[in-house]
């Protein structure tokens, strides 16, 4: 810490002390300046003199208040100025008494607003330099009367000008702490938004495969001794929906990986290219799926497409865990105007998972169409099975006008 920063720390901590010392300076000032009186006559500029003891006592008074000028800033200010509009009208010659007005006159401005150093300025020159042209021994156009005026006006001036200094570095250091809790916020949304994406994501892969390997693995069990050729395909499928779970969880974990990272994930995220693909996986374990598609020719953007994908990801594994083992699905995709409806129907009988309960693929879904400003409806069907039914904007309209893709 250099010389002049210690100083100012010092300063701060002790402001009585530095106002103790400010009084004595201002002191020792006036008392020098009351030895000397000017005049203008037989050639003789400046000539010695010996103060009133009445001045050297109302020096020292003005002085001494001067220590409290930030505790109470007005009533030193009325001190002072009662004792400098006395020393106008009894000293002869005058000592500069008013030098301690000036003074608190300069507190009171820096450290009030502008309308009150307006106020309290006028009336402190006003009140100061009549009572020394009305009742003083100098006539009313002396360069003394003048010099009173003159200088509390520049306490006032400058005291104001401080003020206006600090509050300007005030607000200049607010916005840069706000600005920095701006960005640390912002940064923890992100991380947040990235997390509960990266949540979704593990949960949908980890969810449609397990479910598909516990299927067949449970179909391997049930014909390993009467139909082995049987087993063996179901064990197949097992092997490749495990291939298939562990590719996706390299390429949604290595999302976490530095750009600079080796063997960074280059596959790119799923979509409706590959919603064959997907709905084949299912009929290998045994699940009927209808697939109706009206949507040739439209190019989704990146989070749209990866949205739709997992929307019928989810859904179809929510009919393979929960709507029975003869369930059918149909699963729709059609564009309707600036939109794409994704519609996945199942008349199983069982307890699909609802929002309240403990399953997180309805949330997700939720989720993921709420990112994109669509709409999702879920619920069970008249006369039984579910429903699941997505609206998703052709045209990505996040609330931050951003790709979350």
């Amino acid at each position: 810490m250099s010389t002049l920063a210690r100083a100012k720390h010092q300063a701060k901590a002790h402001p009585l002390a530095l106002d103790a010392v400010l009084a004595l300076a201002v002191l020792v000032c006036m008392v020098a300046g009351s030895f000397v009186e000017p005049r203008h006559r037989d050639n003789v500029s400046w000539v010695l003199r010996t103060p009133d003891p009445l001045s050297l006592l109302l020096m020292t008074l003005g002085a001494a208040a001067l220590v409290f000028r930030r505790r109470a800033p007005m009533t030193v200010l009325a001190l002072t100025g009662t004792l400098s509009v006395i020393e106008s009208v009894t000293g002869d010659p005058r000592t500069p008494v008013a030098m301690s007005a000036v003074i608190a006159l300069y507190t009171v401005a820096s450290t009030t607003d502008r309308p009150t150093t307006w106020r309290v300025g006028l009336l402190t020159m006003t009140v100061l330099t009549g009572a020394a042209m009305a009742a003083g021994p100098l006539p009313w156009y002396a360069q003394e009367n003048l010099g009173i005026f003159a200088w509390t006006g520049i306490g006032a001036t400058a005291g104001d000008a401080v003020r206006s200094r600090r509050a300007f570095v005030q607000a200049i250091r607010e916005r840069a702490e706000k600005a920095e809790r701006t960005r640390e916020e912002e940064a923890r949304r992100r991380v947040a938004e990235e997390r509960l994406r990266i949540a979704r994501d593990l949960h949908d892969v980890v969810a449609h495969h397990i479910a598909l390997v516990n299927v067949q693995a449970g179909v391997a069990a049930h014909v390993m001794d009467k139909r082995p050729d049987q087993a063996k395909e179901a064990l197949a499928h097992v092997r490749e929906a495990s291939r298939s779970a562990l590719n996706e969880l390299r390429a949604t974990v290595g999302l976490l990986r530095q750009s600079g990272d080796p063997e960074a994930p280059t596959e790119p995220a799923p979509g409706l290219d590959r919603l064959d693909e997907l709905t084949g996986t299912f009929r290998s374990a045994g699940l009927h799926i209808e697939v109706a598609r009206a949507d040739q020719g439209t190019s989704l953007p990146a989070a749209v497409d990866l949205a739709a994908y997992r929307i019928i990801q989810e859904a179809l594994t929510n009919v393979q865990k929960h709507a029975g083992p003869r369930a059918k699905a149909e699963v729709s995709v059609v564009r309707v105007g600036p939109n794409i409806e994704i519609t996945v129907l199942d008349d199983g009988s069982g307890e699909h998972e609802t929002q309240d309960g403990g399953g997180h693929g309805l949330l997700g879904m939720r989720e993921r169409v709420t990112a994109l400003r669509g709409t999702l409806t879920t619920g069970p069907r008249y006369g039984g099975g579910f429903r699941v039914h997505a609206i998703l904007p052709v045209k990505n309209r996040t609330p931050t006008g951003e790709d979350p893709a």
